[in-house]
């Protein structure tokens, strides 16, 4: 047998015995949520960023680069900085906010005990735009692991390579919650950083150096007539805008959010941010510096391009088959479906939990037990499960796309009303909902009508930016007005706005 599919098998292995670990240890519903607000600072910072860090790290990222250059390490520029800011901003404030808003353990239980008896409609509506773009988001993840099993395993059809890329994944959150989603990420986050760091050094010494490097670079360029090697070349203003504000997303990343929520105290998150925000530099320059050698080794071996199959998102995978013994291979190709496991897993959850606890408790059987929410959020997990694997069918979907999709839709409806629940005491009820509202209609309006024409006429102007923008500025404008012309919260909600500000802050 080969010893990629033998590596392989043991990973898998490995992570379905977490799952059971897990399962065990898994007493009640805010266990399955939010392994009952128990993850140290090295878990935490894991976790969140292998939940973050999904297939596109390794597959969509790399192939942007490879495509069309550096220009496309705006994103990456992009996503650091707004990670950064996640972290400092709020992390720690909602940490402490949950708490005191019931001991939330979903953002639309937290919207609902923030804003007070206004927070009905809203937990209804957040529920629905977690479920509408998080079964988008999933199929993203589908679509990741179906190109790499269909990449490893030759002759094996798009559909049997999805069924198996996503079966370990909802076996173990299936089992284990999200103590097995957390403890698993932690496996899958130190082999995405191996991998990443490991696979452009290969490159590089498998090139020669720099000047061969360097060399084969200028020959593709000459041949394509575009300049790889420049953050500013063949883009425009608005494109450097469209690709920077991936970072925006962050705010409103309902499986992100989670992990803060789950931290065992706001003081473990400043460790956690440290922690965290090294090892996404690193990937990030990894999975650049994958993209960007790719040119330069592709350039020198034109004989192994068919390796790719025709699809640029599979840069990373060509290179490890091609560089390293089979067994390494297997290790790292191990960590796309580390990638793709990871957040497939959060979103699954996040999915699941809205529906058992936001619709099933709160509207359906407000009594229920506890071993009766458990399975309930069990068989929620296959149902989107199935939903994201049908959306995934069409073999000619892109990571990227549909990644960028979603992504724009949590960061314009939730950004702006996570950041000023927790900042701004005089937010209220229906700003928080309008703004909500305005943010998802926008991005998916400005996608669909105003961005998707505009491409197609090649056009260049503000009708091309990343829908996140409009999406974002809208929901901020809209909370804001609404709030200031709306009354003034209750003075109850203030003053646990302000008891919750005040904690934070003696944690630091």
């Amino acid at each position: 047998m080969n010893p990629m599919y033998i590596t392989f098998a043991i990973y898998l292995v490995a992570v379905l015995l977490i799952g059971l670990a897990a399962y065990f240890s898994t007493r009640n519903f805010d266990d399955y949520i939010l392994g009952g607000r128990s993850l140290g600072p090295f878990v935490t910072a894991m976790s969140a960023g292998a939940s973050d860090m999904s297939g596109w790290l390794l597959m969509g990222l790399p192939g942007a680069i490879y495509l069309s250059g550096l220009n496309e390490a705006w994103i990456a520029i992009g996503l650091i900085v707004g990670a950064y800011l996640n972290w400092l901003l709020v992390a720690g404030r909602l940490r402490v906010h949950t708490e005191y808003a019931n001991n939330a353990l979903t953002l639309p239980d937290y919207f609902f005990h923030r804003f007070g008896a206004g927070g009905h409609l809203m937990k209804v509506v957040s529920a629905l735009i977690i479920l509408f773009f998080f079964t988008i988001y999933c199929a993203s993840g589908i679509v990741a692991g179906a190109t790499l099993f269909q990449s490893l395993f030759h002759g094996m059809s798009y559909t049997q390579a999805m069924w198996l890329g996503a079966g370990a994944t909802i076996a173990y959150t299936f089992l284990g919650g999200f103590l097995a989603v957390s403890w698993t990420d932690t496996l899958q986050a130190s082999l995405m950083i191996f991998a990443l760091v490991l696979t452009p050094v290969m490159v590089y010494l498998g090139l020669g150096g720099a000047d061969q490097m360097n060399s084969a670079i200028q020959q593709v360029a000459a041949s394509t007539g575009k300049e790889y090697g420049s953050l500013f070349a063949g883009t425009t203003f608005i494109g450097i805008i469209s690709t920077a504000a991936w970072g925006l997303g962050y705010f409103g990343q309902p499986h992100i959010l989670a992990r803060f929520m789950a931290a065992e105290s706001a003081k473990s998150l400043v460790s956690a941010r440290r922690i965290g925000m090294t090892w996404m530099i690193l990937c990030m320059a990894g999975a650049v510096a994958v993209g960007y050698f790719g040119i330069a080794y592709f350039g020198a071996n034109p004989a192994h391009v068919d390796e790719m199959n025709g699809n640029h998102e599979r840069i990373f995978i060509a290179l490890a088959t091609l560089l390293f013994n089979p067994w390494i291979a297997g290790i790292i190709l191990s960590a796309i479906l580390a990638a793709v496991m990871s957040t497939l897993s959060c979103q699954l959850l996040v999915c699941s939990s809205a529906i058992t606890e936001d619709f099933y408790k709160g509207f359906l059987r407000k009594k229920a037990q506890q071993a009766e929410l458990v399975w309930i959020g069990r068989l929620m997990v296959l149902a989107i499960a199935v939903i994201s694997i049908l959306i995934a069918s069409d073999p000619n979907s892109k990571v990227l796309g549909l990644v960028a999709y979603a992504w724009a839709g949590f960061g314009a409806a939730f950004g702006p009303v996570v950041i000023l629940s927790v900042l701004w005491k005089r937010i209220t009820a229906y700003g928080a909902l309008s703004g909500m509202i305005a943010g998802a209609l926008t991005v998916v309006v400005w996608a669909e009508w105003i961005k998707k024409p505009a491409l197609a006429a090649q056009e260049t102007g503000f009708a091309t930016v990343y829908e996140i923008v409009p999406g974002f500025i809208i929901c901020t404008l809209v909370i804001v007005l609404v709030s200031l012309i709306d009354k003034k919260p209750s003075r109850e909600l203030q003053e646990r706005f302000e008891k919750a500000d005040a904690e934070y802050r003696a944690s630091k």
